[in-house]
């Protein structure tokens, strides 16, 4: 890319109409042979984007569908090392690139991950899906409501594939209880809690920096510090913003956007229906980590739904212990994770009977199974690996074209609840959203 060309781009890629700029063209779906494998290519290979690549390729091997051909950063040892190491692990070559725009380009390639920080993933998922590509982009989905809509739009649009990479919404527990909830097992919907807690050097993300790394090294120790802003700022190279970027308002949302995506996104598979929020507050503060962060190190959110409703999520990146996750209803309460943690793998989850409501309700209990003094009812899950489950889903809908498990719609109803009270944190106030116009508002839309 010339020098101008990459100026005028770097000037301009602040706004989502540079993600827009691209052709409009929506380039058909093909068919797809029985052994014909599903070329990937990998925006961000830091060390998320690194695992899902080898994600993607364990799974491509043991199914003979994909392989990961190209991957794309814009610090040279990430792309050097992972294309040397995909390379020999896969028996294929793997291209590296600097700029992302260089990987989409490609005609050979049919599916792009984008696993860079958040300020990144609307720009180049949609870029991607209007090249003709579909899309595994990882978690959360994006970074900001206009880009919500911008990619639900996108899709719409393209009739691209696009699975949102929150694994834990393939785990089986959160499909058994979605359907006993259909099946009236906790009768009408009052409130889902859940918690993310940890204590940790890196679960506060002060992930190791690479001292030699920055802008003006050469060789792999090089970093295209102007294209990783994207247009957030024209601030100087700091390498706590590039390594440990979760901490910083410009490219994340800290706990909300890192963590309680991870429970806001099954939820919304458990329920009825997946919902955008009503109205979403938040609190909490930065109690124990003075250091550089922006974002604070303990979090909390209240989201507020028409279908009457709640949502309490808790977090802290200095307390480890979790609180129950569960949904509860009039007639019963289901608990997704005994510990807590909803990431977590179990093999079953509990359903209890509320005893005032349903004590005397023979053909409750005859249906759920429930003996007369009501004893916690044990469902069996499934033990299988979700990531494994979430990249299967994906590469199966690339080929037959059907609607992934995290499909758009739904994550956006997540990163509706989030983005909010990220905003609600931030302004110190009670927000609301007015779906039909797309926006946070700050008084509840007419009805």
């Amino acid at each position: 890319m010339s020098e101008y060309n990459r100026r005028n781009f770097l000037k301009n890629a602040g706004s989502l109409g540079a993600a827009l700029g691209v052709s409009p063209m929506v380039v058909p779906s093909r068919a797809w042979g029985a052994n014909e494998k599903i070329n990937v290519g990998v925006v961000g290979v830091g060390g998320r984007g690194s695992y899902v690549a080898r994600a993607f390729g364990t799974v491509g091997q043991e199914s003979a569908s994909a392989q990961v051909t190209a991957v794309c950063d814009v610090y040279q040892k990430r792309i050097n090392k992972n294309k040397d190491e995909l390379a020999t692990k896969f028996g294929n070559k793997v291209d590296g690139y600097l700029d992302y725009r260089e990987l989409i380009a490609r005609k050979d390639i049919d599916a792009v991950i984008v696993a860079t920080p958040d300020h990144w993933h609307a720009r180049i998922a949609i870029a991607a899906m209007k090249a003709g590509k579909d899309v595994y982009c990882e978690k959360p989905m994006c970074h900001t409501i206009d880009e919500i809509k911008a990619m639900i739009d996108a899709v719409k649009e393209t009739k691209r594939v696009l699975q949102v990479g929150s694994q834990t919404t393939s785990a089986d527990q959160w499909w058994k209880a979605k359907q006993a909830i259909a099946d009236g097992a906790i009768g009408k919907m009052i409130m889902s809690q859940g918690s993310y807690h940890r204590n940790s050097t890196e679960g506060e993300w002060n992930w190791p920096i690479d001292t030699a790394a920055g802008p003006d090294k050469s060789g792999e120790d090089y970093i295209d510090w102007k294209m990783w802003l994207g247009g957030t700022s024209s601030a100087a190279f700091n390498a706590d913003r590039f390594f440990r970027f979760r901490k910083y308002w410009d490219y994340s949302g800290g706990v909300a956007t890192d963590l309680f995506f991870h429970v806001a996104a099954p939820l919304n598979i458990c329920w009825p229906e997946p919902q955008f929020p009503h109205k979403v507050m938040a609190g909490g503060g930065t109690y124990i980590f003075k250091d550089e962060r922006e974002v604070p190190d303990t979090f909390h959110l209240i989201g507020e739904y028409a279908k009457d409703h709640s949502v309490v999520l808790t977090s802290s990146m200095a307390n480890s212990q979790h609180i129950p996750g569960l949904i509860r209803g009039h007639e019963g309460t289901i608990i997704m994770v005994d510990h807590g943690m909803f990431e977590a793998r179990t093999d079953h989850i509990t359903l209890k009977a509320e005893r005032r409501v349903v004590g005397k309700n023979q053909a409750y209990r005859d249906k759920f199974g429930f003996d007369e003094k009501l004893t916690d009812k044990v469902i069996p899950v499934d033990m299988k690996d979700s990531m494994t489950s979430h990249v299967s889903n994906f590469l199966e809908c690339v080929r037959t074209r059907q609607k992934p498990r995290l499909d758009v719609e739904t994550a956006g109803c997540a990163q509706v609840l989030i983005t909010m009270a990220v905003q609600s944190y931030r302004q110190g106030k009670v927000l609301f959203f007015d779906p039909k116009a797309f926006k946070v508002v700050d008084r509840a839309p007419r009805a």
